[in-house]
């Protein structure tokens, strides 16, 4: 993994003097762009080099960037800290949410060095509630929408496999992250495969379906870690 102190010193000073002249809203909209390409190195080197005053130590586009870093770093205690110390607004709860879990599992799973099962994850889930940062206090995190709940049990009937592009088409559909998509899909098909299956792998006779069927048009962001 590439960090600040890969750069030589006058690369790094080039990068800085430019940061030097952003205006405050063209930090957050770098920062934006790079949390939706995922260039969290790049995204890295960014934050390192921006202007250390209050106003943008507070902006929300700023945290919430810092948090991104924190999880693909691996920096988990770091990263607790800033979702419990800044109040979000309710637009960036579910990406949040889903890291504030994210990270706790794979804290844990580091721990125990092995991946954890769904009883394991709950409990984890009821050891370490969200904050009230990033939580509106309403008892809707593990519960989807029976609308989004009805769109991904049709896909299922016709592709128990969607792809890449299935999945971003479907969480703009139900307004769920792709991991909340993907991992849906995979619950579903433990639960239904017989007995004595084992594995998940998806048979070469799986049809994958057009994504014509269903227009991507619902204009919706999607903003994932993973």
């Amino acid at each position: 993994m590439s960090n600040i102190g890969s750069l030589d010193t006058s690369e790094l000073q080039k990068h800085v003097n430019a940061i030097d002249s952003y205006t405050y809203d063209q930090i957050d909209c770098v920062c934006e762009a790079l949390i939706q390409s995922q260039d969290f190195n790049t995204l890295a080197k960014f934050l390192w080099s921006i202007p250390r005053n209050d106003i943008v130590r507070n902006s929300e586009h700023v945290v919430k960037a810092k948090a991104h870093v924190a999880m693909y770093q691996e920096r988990y205690r770091e990263l607790y800290n800033i979702l419990e110390n800044h109040k979000f607004k309710s637009e960036n709860h579910p990406i949040l949410q889903q890291m504030w879990h994210d990270a706790h599992y794979l804290d844990a799973e580091k721990m125990r060095g092995r991946p954890l099962g769904a009883v394991e994850k709950y409990r984890i889930r009821r050891k370490y509630p969200l904050p009230r940062t990033i939580w509106d206090g309403e008892e809707t995190v593990y519960c989807f929408k029976e609308k989004s709940r009805q769109v991904l049990r049709d896909w299922y009937e016709n592709n128990k496999y969607p792809t890449p592009q299935d999945k971003r088409i479907l969480a703009k559909r139900t307004e769920l992250t792709l991991v909340q998509v993907s991992n849906w899909f995979k619950n579903r098909r433990q639960r239904d495969k017989p007995q004595s299956d084992s594995g998940d792998e998806k048979p070469s006779s799986i049809r994958s379906i057009n994504s014509e069927q269903w227009p991507d048009d619902t204009g919706l962001s999607v903003n994932i870690y993973n």
